[in-house]
């Protein structure tokens, strides 16, 4: 049987990096409220879920990634709070310039 969730696909975070980043609180904040703001009407918006490390480990940057950016293999590294709308953005499979 397949089932269709009533939801926009989630979004994961490295737990890791969130909470060895300076930014990590405030990109977390950013993420949820960012991610309630973009939701479609008659859906719910993408929950934000924390998981364990990717294994990229970048010094100073936040590993996110949905489901279709693990299936083109790609994530998206993000530094501070003004950068989350546009890593939403990729990881949806949009190309900002």
């Amino acid at each position: 049987m397949i089932v269709r969730a009533r939801r926009a696909p989630p979004v994961l975070v490295c737990r890791k990096c969130l909470k060895r980043s300076d930014e990590g609180c405030d990109v977390g904040r950013a993420l949820k409220s960012e991610l309630k703001a973009n939701k479609r009407d008659g859906i719910k918006p993408a929950k934000l879920i924390v998981t364990g490390c990717f294994g990229l480990c970048p010094k100073k940057a936040i590993v996110i990634a949905s489901g279709a950016s693990l299936a083109r293999q790609e994530y998206v590294l993000v530094t501070g709070r003004g950068e989350v709308p546009r890593a939403l953005a990729l990881l949806g499979g949009k190309r900002c310039e």
